[in-house]
């Protein structure tokens, strides 16, 4: 299925930026990044059950704020992107030799 992942994190202090690396870096495990704090991640429903897991040990409630969009698994038909920096993804471009 299609999850979409947003996130909005306090980076005021060090341990706020450091948050906001670790849910980056974790997100890039599942998917691709599509603009600065939002990724498209593939995945099957025990994948996302972990990855939201990590994610919720990572962020801080008080000060941080996590969005997960579950756009199901025909979710990338419905998507449309318009303008510039189009992603390259591997499960949507076709394969170029």
């Amino acid at each position: 299925m299609l999850v979409l992942i947003t996130y909005d994190v306090s980076v005021v202090t060090s341990e706020g930026r450091r948050r906001l690396r670790n849910i980056a870096k974790t997100c890039l495990d599942y998917g691709v990044r599509v603009q600065n704090s939002v990724f498209e991640c593939e995945v099957e429903p025990a994948q996302f059950t972990i990855l939201k897991n990590i994610l919720m040990e990572i962020f801080d409630e008080e000060e941080d704020s996590l969005r997960f969009y579950l756009l199901g698994k025909r979710g990338h038909q419905r998507i449309e992107h318009l303008g510039a920096k189009p992603v390259d993804d591997p499960l949507r471009s076709p394969l170029i030799l």
